[in-house]
């Protein structure tokens, strides 16, 4: 931890995976409106021109971007460009809580990465939180049942979400270690334009392979573009300042337990949005992420 969780950073923890469980919901809600990595192409593209407004300064042949094209193409190919886009390629099989709760996974692999890559030393407490998120990942992998998890085959979403948690906990390390300037750094909307004007090429990339592959389909519609409306501005542009202010403060390993706050917000939109219902074995899987954050981030 770099400084001490306070009530603000807590709050800006809670905040960006409250916003990507509606993602996942409203990814999960359009799914056969919009192909995947058309979805994710055209979501950074809207959150582009949100933001465009509060960051044009940083597009400009003299802004230190430039010098430091190279991070920013790494970063905007992890968090905008793959992210999400395997988000949604797992909505095509799996169900939002499922999807929400394999990425649970994701303080294993912060606390991983972060030894191999950057040499961060793993507390007791950690990998006790990291245990217990484990064990919630294990429940409902197997439905509750230890049969299930002997004979466990995993759907192609599954798969593809905890991809996408490996590259995000990659993400969230990269953003801890500071490298560019600080007049990008400091200015939250310029700091995400940076990552966005490559992340953006990167997913248009991905949506061309996806029409060159046939598996592109486009239904335009209000609720798409009332859908799109909300993933731009909200779990995008919103929710990854909270985020990046928010691993800032408190660091990678202390952050990715928040964020598996997504699966119990997923599960309380579920039931309001879709009607699905979470079982008790959720329930018990909440109560091991839960453990594990409060396991993890206390000093």
């Amino acid at each position: 931890m770099t400084s001490p969780l306070t009530l603000g950073t807590a709050a800006m923890l809670t905040a960006a995976p409250l916003l990507w469980a509606g993602n996942a919901v409203v990814g999960r809600m359009v799914h056969e409106l919009i192909s995947p990595f058309t979805l994710n192409f055209l979501r950074w593209g809207l959150a582009f021109v949100l933001l465009l407004p509060f960051a044009s300064g940083v597009l400009r042949r003299s802004s230190p971007l430039w010098a430091h094209w190279r991070r920013y193409a790494v970063l905007g190919l992890l968090g905008i460009g793959c992210y999400n886009a395997l988000l949604y390629a797992a909505l095509q099989t799996s169900s939002p809580i499922n999807v929400t709760l394999v990425g649970s996974s994701m303080p294993v692999w912060m606390l991983l990465i972060g030894r191999l890559r950057y040499g961060a030393r793993i507390s007791l407490r950690q990998m006790l939180g990291a245990l217990l998120s484990v064990l919630g990942v294990a429940v409902v992998l197997s439905r509750g049942e230890l049969r299930q998890l002997l004979s466990l085959q995993l759907v192609p979403g599954d798969l593809f979400v905890l991809l996408a948690t490996v590259l995000w906990s990659l993400y969230s390390w990269m953003l801890a270690k500071t490298q560019e300037p600080l007049t990008i750094r400091h200015d939250w909307a310029a700091f995400l334009m940076a990552q966005l004007v490559f992340g953006l090429g990167w997913s248009a990339l991905f949506a061309g392979g996806e029409l060159a592959l046939g598996l592109q389909h486009l239904q335009q519609s209000l609720p798409l573009a009332a859908a799109l409306l909300f993933i731009a501005l909200g779990p995008a542009v919103l929710a990854y300042r909270f985020w990046n202010v928010g691993v800032s403060h408190a660091g990678p390993a202390v952050a990715g337990f928040f964020a598996n706050l997504i699966p119990v917000f997923t599960a309380m939109l579920s039931t309001l949005v879709l009607a699905e219902l979470p079982h008790l074995y959720h329930l018990l899987a909440f109560a091991l992420i839960v453990g594990g954050i409060v396991v993890s981030s206390r000093r």
